[in-house]
Parts: C-alpha cells; sequence; structure tokens
C-alpha cells in the first residue's frame, strides 16, 4: 500500500487542499469530519465527533502522517459560550488523536498539529521567531496556548514525532478565505488601510503551506515549533495597496477603528481577526534550507488571480507527448522532431 494519510479536519479550507495534494501524489487519503460538508471528494471519509474513540482510530495504524486542523473558527463573536466552544474544540479533538495514537500498536510516524501565528505578542520593533518570539495576550493567545498545551502534553510513543505548526494567513483565491474577502473589499472601493495600518501581517501563498508541510515531513529530525509564514511581513497599510495594485483599483476608503468595530457586529465577528498584528519570522524553515516559491506578496497575488478554487488551483493542462507519431503527406515524422 502507498504511504497513508490522515488528515482531521478535512473538510476545512486547509484540510480540502492537502487531501487534493496528497490524492495527486499517489498516497491513501483518509479524511475525517464531523460531517461531509466541504469535503474535497478525495480519498475515503470518516465521521467523529471530534472527542471521542469510534472506528477512525484504526486509520492511524501505520500511518506515515496524522495532520490536525480540526478546530471551531474563529470567524465569530467572542462571547462566553463561543470562546469556550473555540477553546474545547480545538484541545478535545488533540486529546483525542493523541489517545488513539497512544494505543496504536504500529503508531504513525509524524504528528502535525495545526496552531497558529497569533500566540505572539503584538511586536512593533521585530519579528517573533520560534526560538526567542514571546507569548502575547488576549483571547486567541489563550487558545493558541491552549491548543499546544494539549498537543505536546499528549503522552504517544517515541517512534511519533511531533511538530505544531504556528501559521499564518493562507492566501489562495478560494470563497470566504482572507484573499476572496480582501480582494471583494478592494474591488468596491473599501481596500484602503484598517485601522492605524501598522500593524504586521503574516501570510503564505497556499502553494508554499503544502511545500512546507512536506518539506518538514521529510526530515526526521524536525519537531517541535515552526512558523509556517512567508519570510515577507507588509504592514495592513502594504498590504492593502498590494491589493489594490493588483486588481487596478486606484484608491480605496480607509476604515477606522470605530468603523471596523461596527462593521463586526453587523457580520457577527471580531475586529481583532484584522486589527491585531501577527509578525511570525519563519526563522527554522529558512535554517532549514527551505526555499519558498513565493516569498513576496505581490507575486503571490499575481498567481492566485488565476487560479480559482480548488480545481484551478491544481489544474495543469494536458501535455501532449513529444513522441508520439504523426502522419504527413510524404513522410512520417515524430512530433518535436519536425
Amino acid at each position: 500500500m502507498n504511504p497513508q494519510i490522515v488528515i482531521f479536519g478535512a473538510n476545512g479550507f486547509l484540510g480540502r487542499y492537502l487531501a487534493r495534494h496528497y490524492q495527486r501524489l499517489g498516497h491513501e487519503v483518509v479524511c475525517v469530519a464531523r460531517h461531509r460538508e466541504g469535503w474535497s471528494g478525495d480519498g475515503m471519509f470518516l465521521e467523529w465527533d471530534g472527542k471521542n474513540p469510534g472506528p477512525w482510530a484504526l486509520a492511524l495504524e501505520g500511518a506515515e502522517r496524522v495532520i490536525n486542523l480540526a478546530g471551531r473558527s474563529v470567524n465569530c463573536r467572542y462571547d462566553e459560550r463561543n470562546k469556550r466552544s473555540i477553546i474545547d474544540s480545538r484541545v478535545d479533538s488533540t486529546r483525542a488523536i493523541g489517545a488513539a495514537i497512544a494505543a496504536c500498536r504500529v503508531p504513525p510516524k509524524l504528528w502535525l498539529n495545526s496552531s497558529t501565528a497569533t500566540l505572539y505578542r503584538h511586536a512593533t520593533d521585530k519579528p517573533q521567531d520560534e526560538w526567542l518570539g514571546e507569548p502575547g495576550e488576549g483571547f486567541s493567545v489563550e487558545v493558541a496556548r491552549a491548543w499546544e498545551e494539549a498537543f505536546f502534553a499528549a503522552k504517544v510513543p517515541g517512534a511519533t514525532r511531533k511538530v505544531a505548526l504556528r501559521t499564518g494567513m493562507v492566501l489562495a483565491n478560494e470563497d470566504g478565505t482572507v484573499f476572496d474577502v480582501l480582494r471583494h473589499l478592494t474591488r468596491r472601493g473599501l481596500g484602503g488601510t484598517m485601522g492605524k495600518g501598522d500593524q504586521r501581517v503574516s501570510w503564505i501563498h497556499i502553494e508554499d503551506f503544502l511545500s512546507a508541510v512536506d518539506f518538514i515531513a521529510a526530515d526526521p529530525l524536525l519537531d517541535g515549533v515552526f512558523n509556517l509564514t512567508a519570510p515577507e511581513f507588509p504592514t495592513n497599510r502594504e498590504l492593502m495597496r498590494a491589493f489594490r495594485e493588483e486588481q487596478g483599483v486606484p484608491c480605496g476608503m480607509p476604515a477606522a477603528k470605530w468603523m471596523l468595530e461596527l462593521g463586526a457586529r453587523v457580520m457577527k465577528t471580531e475586529t481583532e481577526l484584522i486589527l491585531k498584528s501577527r509578525w511570525a519570522d519563519p526563522r527554522r524553515l529558512r535554517e532549514e534550507g527551505f526555499r519558498w516559491r513565493w516569498p513576496q506578496l505581490t507575486g503571490a497575488l499575481a498567481d492566485l488571480e488565476g487560479r480559482l478554487g480548488l480545481d484551478g488551483f491544481f489544474y495543469q493542462p494536458e501535455r501532449r507527448s513529444a513522441g508520439v507519431r504523426v502522419w504527413t503527406p510524404g513522410k512520417k515524422v515524430a512530433a518535436g522532431f519536425r
């Protein structure tokens, strides 16, 4: 059998792209989620409740990789009920996977668990890397710390390598994602500076996200924490300018903090998702020799513009074989050698 990849939270944005990526590479893919809605159709689907043992645990036996992305979306109002649900969905799922791995006769080789670059403090003087970065304050930091504590506290066999992925904003031309929302705001003339505009933005192109996951997985000596972000850290002002230039919009209406607060209430979300500075330096990836295909924002936005959705991102035009024999009047020649 081909190496088996088990993806939890596989019906979410990143889960769909990872499932398609590994399916195309010829891996056996097992997608685990609470429901089928959003599943890409790649691989085998198994249902779970996110906290209790079940038949899904059998898929972990001898798996090449286990990737946990499960957790309720943070795109909501932070009332006490939603806060509790956001934390519990991450901690409970992580603990359940850890218990299942501990019970395996042949444990997985690698367990990759999602985390977030919002863990770091709001720094204005320098980026925060994996070695020297300091945790910040606020609910998003509370979520990140609880998530990682559950992950690293899980008692799994020594044969299972563990890596936490502190991921920045992943850019892909996908409905409902950051790229999609900011592009539509820009086209409507609303792509101006948000808040003070000096908050840093840690981002990564979806192609580099997939490559970084594979890069980490390929080296059996890599474990611990990795920042999955691009090496460029634009401010919000620079980010919105790049979107305007890509969309050919000369200007955009700026949004003061009070305007964002009002809009967030209407849209039932939080301004923290926009106003908090995320300045995570991917130091470990850089020092280990990872090479980004899209290290700069302008190039990343231009590339994504023509790669709409999951099918558009993975689309490859058919290529004609150079060795096919073709007939022309009077003689036979090989295509590609005329």
